[in-house]
């Protein structure tokens, strides 16, 4: 170990520039997931918020869901006299509305029952209120883009006005923060045409939603929700698998899947080249510790300790770097490295480097310490 160190001290213009590479590519690789994570959160922040272990779309809704399937009444009234579940309606529709103070704001208008356990109450201001059925409870990102609660929310080409009477914490789908409203509400969003008139009257409007959210037990048999789906007509998936619906998220994750699985192919390339390049040039060195008696296992332990080094200290440095952009973006843009997550990317990270680097071990066990000596006179 020690002659490695100074291994390390005297040639520490090559191994800085090895561990600079490394900090680029770990770097590289704490962003990108930084982004996967955040672009996921930002496409189906509001599915994972819900407090449902399933999702029922109308049967024959294979892509789009959210946006294709509808739910009648007598199908919703159904599900909700279902022993065993919990069920409530749920619409989701993306439009876009101006306060009265003149902002202008996308928001996607989830459509939920006052009360229900898919309601997110209002962390300031009011719940929502059967009662009131135009009121609107605003995710933080509305906030941040100028609503403010008290507003009236007017939905573009329907001239809907929609109350905000409160605000929740961040909540987002297909990119656009949510806003929560009755079911009464989205029933006009949804099936109002562009310019009837602002008072046209819910009881003229389709009863349809787009699912309906469901809540098992733990532990509860899911051949109730088979059972269920043969009856209503409908397919329940876990919410997990209802997360494609949303717009464009198997797409996203497929790119910035792709696009880590190729770094991860090319750290352990750049490292095992380096170590190679490194491992020749001092061949005689090691034949010369191998003719004074030094194993095969205290060279390979060597060797290992200085890939280590190198590639502990530029996946640390990487990963600074990446949660640095982390809070420096705050957010401006769909970022999230959560700790948990940057410390299992820079573990992989650190291991598949600490691979490339054993492609070269065979060479310093084989290393011949008379041809070499020979060679060397």
């Amino acid at each position: 170990m020690f002659l490695a160190l100074l291994e390390l001290r005297a040639a520490r213009g090559r191994f800085l520039l090895m561990g600079s590479v490394v900090v680029l590519v770990s770097a590289l690789v704490g962003i990108v997931s930084g982004f996967t994570t955040g672009l996921g959160d930002d496409t189906v922040s509001a599915l994972r918020r819900l407090p449902a272990t399933h999702v029922a779309f109308a049967s024959g809704s294979d892509s789009d869901q959210f946006a294709r399937s509808l739910i009648d009444d007598r199908t919703a009234a159904g599900w909700s006299g279902e022993k065993g579940v919990e069920a409530t309606p749920l619409g989701v529709t993306i439009t876009r509305g101006t306060t009265g103070r003149g902002t202008e704001v996308d928001l996607a208008a989830f459509g939920v029952v006052p009360g229900a356990f898919t309601d997110p109450g209002a962390d300031d201001g009011r719940p929502l209120d059967a009662a009131r059925p135009h009121g609107v409870v605003v995710s933080r990102q509305l906030l941040n883009e100028g609503v403010r609660v008290g507003d009236i929310l007017t939905v573009d080409r329907l001239g809907i006005r929609l109350e905000v009477v409160g605000s929740t914490g961040r909540s987002s789908y297909g990119h656009v923060p949510v806003a929560y409203v009755t079911t009464d509400a989205w029933r006009q969003i949804r099936f109002t045409a562009p310019g009837a008139t602002a008072s046209t009257p819910t009881a003229g409007l389709p009863v349809q939603y787009s699912a309906m959210a469901l809540r098992l037990p733990d532990g509860a048999d899911t051949a109730v929700l088979e059972a269920a789906d043969r009856r209503h007509d409908t397919a329940a998936v876990p919410l997990e698998s209802a997360f494609a619906a949303a717009p464009g998220y198997d797409g996203e994750r497929l790119t910035m899947t792709s696009i880590q699985t190729f770094l991860f192919l090319i750290a352990p390339l750049v490292v095992g080249a380096f170590f190679a390049v490194w491992t020749v040039q001092r061949t005689p060195e090691l034949a010369l510790l191998r003719a004074m008696g030094a194993s095969r296992r205290r060279l390979l332990g060597h060797t290992l300790a200085q890939a280590a080094v190198v590639v502990a200290t530029g996946t640390a440095v990487g990963a600074a770097l990446a949660a640095g952009l982390g809070l420096l973006v705050g957010e401006k843009v769909p970022f999230s490295l959560p700790a948990g997550t940057l410390a299992g990317t820079m573990a992989a990270v650190a291991l598949v480097g600490l691979a490339g680097s054993a492609l070269t071990l065979r060479r310093v066990t084989t290393v011949d310490p008379m041809t070499m000596l020979g060679a060397a006179r």
